[in-house]
């Protein structure tokens, strides 16, 4: 594995959230684009947001940028574990993985793989997701750390956590420290971690508006101070151009957010004239612009839809996955 901390960083951050054969084509895109700290502080922040597309969380892509202008200021990347944290958008995973992984000190990392082993081995019932219970296993982490070796034994313990201590099925006969697992010796480590349940998804219904004129289409670019997506281009919505006229429901999708689902309906519309704020882009310009997850969805709905009739429920599944 390499141990220039730029990669680990860009891999670490990517995997935020995101799962790992879903990070793995667009960190390969990243770096090519981005080989290194110095090409990420220089780039504009429409070609950054456009790579990061389809990754969702985009704070994460701006606050990389924001600590690599840092960085570049600085004249290198940090080697120690505080000066590291203080980077924007990185906490203490993160910096505890790039520092033992790259400049070998003894921080212990805590990701999910990890938590699951260590309340297994522990037996701690208390709830995965409350901070008590993350303080208490990143200590018995720590104590455990091998400070001569804290990068490979960081990576051994995600790696444990990530083949053999699986979350329903943990392969007990093959993990190395079974012996030492107070969870397995009490015979209920398939009941560890305990995680508490959350609150429902809220269901939410969203039209979008495709209005299209001369091969190209009606969209708006979020303002710069919009809470969030800002600088991302969109489809309307039905809110945004009450005077629009519908027609004929091209197909429909979902799309989740954080703890919102999202059942949205793709309709055709026309519309005398565009308001100000909104563009007409053709889809070629729209491919190189950095837009929403949900746009990319309903136009690839419509693209199907022009290229002739497909099955029933094909468009859906294609599109909201």
């Amino acid at each position: 594995m390499t141990k220039d901390p730029y990669r680990i960083w860009v891999s670490e951050i990517m995997l935020q959230q995101t799962r790992v054969a879903a990070v793995i084509p667009y960190y390969e895109r990243f770096l090519r684009r981005f080989p290194d700290v110095e090409a990420l502080a220089a780039a504009p922040e429409e070609s950054l947001l456009e790579s990061w597309s389809g990754l969702g969380y985009y704070f994460r892509a701006r606050n990389m940028q924001k600590a690599a202008r840092r960085i570049v200021a600085a004249g290198a990347f940090p080697t120690d574990y505080a000066a590291i944290r203080a980077l924007e958008g990185i906490g203490d995973y993160t910096a505890a993985a790039i520092a033992s992984i790259c400049f070998g000190q003894p921080y212990a990392v805590l990701d999910g793989n990890v938590l699951r082993v260590l309340s297994r081995m522990a037996n701690d019932a208390g709830d995965i997701r409350s901070g008590a219970t993350r303080r208490r296993l990143a200590a018995i982490a720590q104590r455990l750390l091998d400070r001569r070796h804290p990068g490979p034994f960081n990576q051994a313990m995600m790696e444990l956590g990530a083949t053999v201590c699986a979350p329903k099925q943990p392969r007990c006969g093959e993990c190395p420290i079974a012996s030492d697992c107070e969870g397995r010796r009490r015979g209920v480590e398939r009941q560890l971690p305990v995680k508490l349940g959350r609150t429902p998804p809220r269901k939410i219904e969203k039209t979008y508006l495709l209005i299209e004129r001369r091969g190209k289409i009606l969209v708006r670019k979020r303002p710069s101070d919009a809470c969030k997506l800002a600088g991302f281009w969109e489809l309307p919505d039905g809110d945004d151009l009450p005077g629009a006229t519908p027609g004929a429901i091209l197909g429909e999708f979902r799309h989740a957010i954080t703890n919102h689902l999202y059942r949205c309906a793709v309709v055709e519309a026309s519309l005398r004239r565009a308001p100000a704020g909104f563009e007409w882009l053709s889809r070629a310009e729209l491919v190189t612009r950095p837009v929403t997850t949900a746009t990319r969805k309903a136009l690839l709905i419509s693209e199907a839809r022009s290229a002739g009739p497909a099955p029933r429920g094909v468009g859906r599944s294609a599109a909201g996955g």
